[in-house]
């Protein structure tokens, strides 16, 4: 329920207040930064949620062209062993060489990305801010 007013309210005294209007006022104003604090929560969760999944996602492909690289030199090892002197094996051994490095580039991009992440850090902040502001009284 909104009442019009012929002032502002910024522009009355704290003594001109009714008492129920001061409650009023204040719960307006706690229940805004309330809200506002969860908009930036939620924000802030968005983005670390977006920075975990593009992490995992890196990790799993670091693990799968890992996998690949694990089976070329594999394959290369057995070649060579078989085949010692037959030039077939280097290049498996160079196709394997190359997924590892692939793989270990993922792998760091991901973990950069878990890395970057604000765990709510300014949430907390201007939650702390608030409590402080309360305390103080202002």
């Amino acid at each position: 329920m909104s009442q019009t007013r012929t002032e502002p309210e910024a522009e009355r005294a704290i003594e001109d207040f009714s008492f129920g209007e001061l409650v009023a006022l204040v719960t307006r104003d706690v229940s805004k930064l309330v809200r506002t604090e969860i908009e930036l929560a939620k924000a802030e969760l968005r983005n670390d949620v977006k920075r975990a999944g593009l992490g995992a996602g890196m990790f799993g492909a670091a693990g799968f062209f890992g996998y690949v690289a694990l089976l070329f030199c594999s394959a290369a090892l057995a070649l060579g062993l078989a085949a010692l002197g037959l030039p077939m094996w280097a290049g498996f051994l160079i196709v394997g060489g190359a997924y590892l490095l692939l793989a270990g580039l993922l792998g760091l991009i991901g973990l950069l990305n878990f890395k970057r992440m604000t765990k709510g850090q300014r949430t907390a902040q201007t939650i702390r801010a608030n409590l402080a502001l309360v305390r103080r009284g202002d």
